[in-house]
């Protein structure tokens, strides 16, 4: 018992030694200090300071592109006290790299550096880049075309020293395996020359056949007693339209009736005067004058007869009512438009009626300038309503010769059989004109066009990968379509059900990554 207590102090003095032991230690570990003065702790910090340098260099140089963001929002690459800026710089030009040079964080003449850029694309040659000064920053010397998806190298020279940097960025790019292709139901065609039946595809317009057109006025002033026809009327050759009150008219016909009797009379009078001459009864002078009289009592009543039938269809003989004026149709046709009315006091070039023969009319269309070189007379057509499921054959008749100075556009006809009355003139129209058929060295199929962003394109097949190819497009067939940028002969592409292709890179939100 009296052991217990002993046992006890000396265990708590044992641990108080202990502790005391390594208390010194540590207090001894921060004050021990290197030859230049420096801690264990600083060791420690620097260290780990020059690690993290490391990394931030390693990951600069790596492909990926694990470089910060510079001051201009492009990648930043350092590799000790130089810096190297890429950006793409696409405001208001076309898409071009553009670099800014550091040293010790602050802007370096560029000229003081030369830099050389190759790009790499799925499918396509590397691309090489050389750089001159502008301002403060070295401009390349080509387009970065679109998509911006490919692998950078980078090699600059500056005070004798090489120093070479690499990323790579995706755009508008999908993964998909051969399994998955199959899957989609996704043709894959390669691109190459075709020979294509181009169709030009121009808006036009149902109009009146002008030829057979015709605008009726009343060629003597009067007042409208009767009208006998309106619009939308089918009417013959001869049928009155209207009557017109015209006192011109009255004065017209007095004229004639007086000039065939004055003629009726200058006849006989002549007759008798022949034949008392050829019996030497009178003197040949008076007959004579009697034929002259009766000469000029013929061409008297020509005169008058001229004057009426240019009135169109006056009656030539005497009639109760000498003022009363039937205007009639001069042709077959329907009435399109009508511009008169009972007691209505009209003028002599008053347009009343408009009258058009029906059965044939004119689909009028726009060139532009661009298109005036695909079209000349005798062209075949397919005319298409816009309006509903109808379709005529026909060829082009006219081709404008001038192009209007503010449209900048000519004019076209071809003249439509129209025996059912389906082609109602105003009635807006597609055209479809044949051109010839040519060769054409790079060509893919319609279906397989897409629209991403604002560029037509389709998706280019590089062993698991599909990528977009943005297309300049030409003529088309409505099956095959000419490719005249974006796009080489060899090249695989998607070219049945691309719409999954498109749907995938939309759902992986491949962005326009700079």
């Amino acid at each position: 018992m009296k052991r217990k207590p002993t046992i006890v102090i000396a265990a708590i003095v044992a641990v108080g030694v202990v502790l005391a032991a390594l208390i010194l230690g540590m207090n001894r570990s921060k004050t021990v200090k290197d030859e230049h003065g420096r801690g264990a702790d600083e060791h420690k910090e620097e260290a780990r300071s020059l690690a993290d340098s490391k990394d931030a260099k390693a990951g600069a140089k790596r492909e990926g592109g694990e470089a910060t963001k510079g001051p201009h929002g492009g990648k930043l690459f350092t590799d000790a006290d130089f810096g190297l800026e890429v950006t793409i710089f696409e405001q208001g030009t076309a898409p071009e790299f553009r670099l800014y040079t550091y040293q010790k964080g602050k802007p370096l003449d560029p000229l003081a550096v030369a830099v050389t850029l190759t790009l790499e694309r799925l499918g396509r040659k590397p691309e090489l880049f050389t750089f001159v000064k502008e301002k403060d920053y070295l401009k390349a010397n080509g387009v970065v075309e679109e998509p911006h998806s490919f692998k950078v190298s980078i090699t600059a020279q500056h005070e004798g020293k090489t120093r070479r940097f690499s990323y790579s960025q995706e755009e508008a790019r999908v993964q998909m395996s051969d399994a998955q292709v199959k899957q989609g139901g996704i043709e894959i065609k390669t691109a190459g020359p075709a020979r294509i039946k181009s169709t030009l595809q121009l808006l036009g317009e149902i109009k009146l056949n002008a030829d057979r057109t015709v605008l009726i006025v009343p060629r003597l002033a009067g007042v409208v007693e009767a009208v006998k026809a309106n619009a939308g009327d089918r009417v013959k050759k001869g049928q009155v339209l209207a009557v017109i009150f015209s006192p011109a008219l009255a004065d017209q016909r007095g004229e004639f009736l007086a000039a065939q009797k004055r003629l009726a009379l200058a006849r006989s009078t002549f007759e008798r005067e022949k034949k008392l001459w050829e019996e030497k009864i009178s003197a040949e002078q008076d007959y004579l004058q009697a034929r002259s009289a009766m000469n000029e009592a013929e061409i008297a009543v020509q005169s008058a007869r001229q004057k009426l039938n240019s009135l169109g269809g006056v009656p030539l003989n005497a009639q109760s009512d000498l003022t009363r004026y039937e205007i009639r149709a001069p042709i077959e046709g329907t009435i399109v438009e009508k511009r008169i009315s009972v007691g209505e006091a009209v003028k002599d070039d008053a347009n009343i009626f408009t009258l058009a023969d029906l059965s044939s009319v004119w689909a009028e269309m726009t060139l532009y300038a661009k298109d005036l070189g695909f079209v000349r007379g005798g062209q075949k057509v397919l005319v298409k309503s816009a309006q509903f499921d109808s379709s005529a054959e026909g060829v082009i008749s006219y081709v404008g010769a001038l192009v209007g100075e503010q449209t900048r556009a000519a004019k076209a006809r071809v003249v439509l059989p129209n025996p059912k009355g389906v082609w109602r003139p105003g009635l807006p129209v597609n055209i479809e004109l044949q051109a010839e058929e040519v060769e054409v060295p790079v060509a893919v199929t319609v279906e397989a066009i897409q629209t991403l962003r604002d560029w037509s394109v389709v998706f280019g097949r590089y062993e698991n990968v599909f990528e977009a190819r943005p297309l300049q497009l030409g003529r088309s067939d409505g099956k095959m379509v000419e490719v005249l940028k974006g796009l080489n002969a060899g090249e695989n592409y998607a070219a049945s059900n691309s719409f999954l292709i498109k749907a995938d890179i939309g759902k992986s939100g491949a962005s326009h990554d700079h």
